[in-house]
């Protein structure tokens, strides 16, 4: 399908980062010093994670996309059998960034950007007043904000995209704000309504929450529809658990008719 806007859309993303790495290899034996199995190691694969993975999603449509990050990142190391698609440890590097916190020296103005996404995973790079000052610095344009913190009365005026499990540990809400919670295979919740989505066979869910943050954002902006954005939203996520690996939209993602008008 033709989804060419007018312009490029102009999105600031905002949030924490980190690595997302894949060792991919064979097992086909046990080890002889321990009851455990031995991966044969044949690939290695560097992805990049969390707000990036929203921005590697929206350069995926005509955009332009500043995003703004923490430099130093946190690695997830994911071992896999490529065999059989198969989840045989996680080991996580440094869990927090530390000391770094946002420079709002840097961020660029309300009136040259089309919306502004948040990305927060809660590791430290955005405090509770940094995320104030955003809502209230860009509170003129479209914000979109994703968060792992149980405390959102930092928020207002924002469509915050959350998830179910994620919904029931909220302890404030934030203001005058729109909510869509995800729901996995069962769609997505908006407004009292149910979005629901395409059962498909599930390979590996990581990253298809940012997934569906980047395609409701990018629709969000051509449509000016949230429940058509939704729906869309629900078939590019419905397409990435159905991959291994954190997976980026590609261009004949986009040009497939799986998107609707």
């Amino acid at each position: 399908m033709d989804i060419q806007p007018p312009k490029l859309f102009k999105i600031l993303v905002i949030g924490d980062s980190c690595y997302d790495v894949y060792h991919y290899g064979i097992c086909d034996r046990v080890s002889p010093e321990a009851p455990v199995i031995i991966l044969d190691e044949k690939e290695i694969i560097t992805l990049e994670g969390m707000s990036g993975n929203v921005t590697a999603n929206l350069r995926a449509f005509p955009t332009r996309v500043h995003h703004i990050s923490n430099t130093h990142r946190a690695s997830k190391h994911r071992y896999i059998d490529q065999r059989l698609n198969q989840h045989l440890l996680r080991v996580d590097e440094m869990e927090s960034v530390g000391e770094e916190k946002i420079n709002f020296d840097i961020l660029p103005s309300a009136q040259t950007v089309d919306c502004v996404v948040i990305s927060d995973y809660n590791k430290g790079f955005l405090s509770a007043e940094d995320c104030a000052t955003i809502c209230k610095r860009y509170k003129d344009v479209p914000l979109f904000v994703d968060s792992k913190k149980t405390d959102l009365s930092c928020y207002s005026d924002c469509t915050l995209k959350i998830n179910a499990i994620e919904y029931q540990k909220i302890e404030q809400f934030p203001l005058q704000s729109e909510i869509i919670v995800t729901q996995g295979e069962n769609g997505a919740l908006y407004n009292s309504k149910n979005y629901v989505v395409e059962k498909v066979e599930v390979f590996d869910v990581c990253g298809a929450g940012d997934v569906f943050l980047a395609t409701l954002v990018y629709f969000y902006l051509l449509k000016r529809d949230l429940p058509i954005a939704i729906v869309n939203a629900n078939n590019a996520a419905a397409l990435s658990v159905t991959k291994m690996g954190t997976y980026v939209l590609t261009k004949e993602d986009i040009d497939d008719d799986f998107f609707v008008n």
